[in-house]
């Protein structure tokens, strides 16, 4: 029962943490912008998030972690989120060779916050119904 509920919000789980991820990667760019030679990063939301659901299918029909005791805890696959990271193309080039546009970072920084915390209230809804269906009445 566990494992299928897990099942169904291992989605929005990666949504969310490649979300936490690439709002450090704007706070980063955001904090360097006065930083000689910085050059702004970025990664393809889309192509991460397709990635890391890949992965997820394909962790079910891998190979099995051997318990040789009871004792032992159960194994479970890694599925480390990452996101190839890209440098960003320079709108403006700065003359110090930075390539960090503050409209451009506070706009996407505004953008992934607000996709977040809509991720954040979906994912609650969705539990919320879980819970709701669960209980007696």
């Amino acid at each position: 029962m566990i494992s299928r509920l897990s099942n169904h919000l291992a989605f929005n789980e990666a949504a969310l943490k490649l979300r936490a991820t690439r709002q450090e990667v704007i706070a980063s760019n955001i904090a360097n912008a006065d930083t000689p030679g910085y050059k702004a990063r970025d990664f393809d939301f889309a192509q991460a998030l397709g990635n890391a659901v890949s992965a997820q299918r394909g962790a079910g029909q891998g190979v099995g972690l051997a318990r040789t005791d009871s004792r032992h805890l159960a194994g479970k696959t890694s599925s480390t989120l990452e996101a190839e990271l890209m440098y960003r193309n320079d709108i403006q080039p700065s003359i110090d060779g930075n390539t960090v546009d503050m409209n451009v970072e506070m706009s996407n920084f505004t953008d992934n916050a607000i996709r977040y915390q809509a991720g954040l209230t979906f994912l609650q809804r969705r539990i919320e119904g879980y819970k709701s269906a669960l209980q007696s009445q």
